[in-house]
């Protein structure tokens, strides 16, 4: 048997189910996500998915969730495994405290994306809201990533104590991808933008730095993956020409608590 005989034997024995989400209430839906998987699925497919919260949430298991329709808030909270593919826009809190595993979103997300992640990744294809990677943090050999494929509101990064943050700016008017008091309180990570920034925009804690070799190797990886799995055409970004904000402390608020 050939190579590409063996892969698509391979791709025949994935179990696979599609479920009707519009029948069910958001706790009824997630039980039965459960029940599946532990009947042995690695694959499931929801269609008609209209704002069911979540999805996901606390799984463990390496299984592949594929997204027809708008899952509501908290979409794979907790989650420590799973691949998510939403096939349309999100609402607010994907990938809330997420420890491991895989987001893709292929539209628009709302606000608090990622917000205190542990690891994993999350790539939105569009724009997101207000407090994207709020509270980020790493852990050990643990490094979560972000990647926007167009914008991000204000307050991106706050409170960011480590991990990565990629916003492509892809369709968005020139010093329009980040809104204001991006980086506020960061005291770990990186945050990469495809545009210059005025610096009257971040919070007072992040500095703005050229990128060097090792950030375009890991932009090019990061922005690749992002591509192929969002279908977004990538093609005009040239990681070279990115910024990065680091922190200027790792204790930002220190002087509050001198006595």
């Amino acid at each position: 048997m050939d190579k590409s005989s063996h892969a698509l034997q391979r791709e025949e024995e994935v179990k696979t189910v599609e479920l009707d989400a519009r029948r069910f209430h958001y706790r009824e839906l997630n039980e039965r996500i459960k029940s599946l998987i532990n009947s042995g699925y690695e694959e499931i497919i929801l269609n008609g998915v209209n704002g069911q919260r979540y999805i996901g949430d606390g799984l463990v298991h390496k299984v592949r969730i594929v997204i027809n329709g708008v899952p509501g808030n908290d979409l794979g909270v907790f989650m420590d495994g799973p691949f998510i593919m939403v096939n349309d826009n999100a609402q607010d809190g994907v990938g809330n405290t997420m420890n491991s595993g895989m987001i893709v979103v292929r539209g628009h997300a709302g606000d608090v994306i990622g917000y205190g992640m542990r690891g994993g990744k999350i790539f939105i294809r569009d724009d997101v809201g207000y407090r994207t990677g709020i509270h980020m943090k790493s852990y050990r050999d643990q490094v979560p990533v972000i990647v926007v494929g167009g914008s991000a509101g204000d307050f991106l990064g706050e409170y960011m104590a480590g991990g990565i943050i990629v916003v492509l700016g892809v369709g968005v008017n020139s010093g329009k991808i980040v809104g204001h008091y991006t980086g506020t309180g960061m005291h770990g990570g990186v945050i990469y933008l495809a545009d210059s920034i005025d610096q009257s925009r971040l919070g007072n804690e992040v500095r703005i730095f050229l990128v060097n070799d090792d950030d375009v190797r890991r932009l090019e990886a990061l922005i690749s993956e992002f591509s192929r799995l969002t279908g977004l055409d990538v093609s005009g970004i040239d990681p070279e020409s990115f910024i990065k904000l680091l922190p200027a402390s790792h204790r930002p608020y220190g002087n509050m608590y001198v006595y």
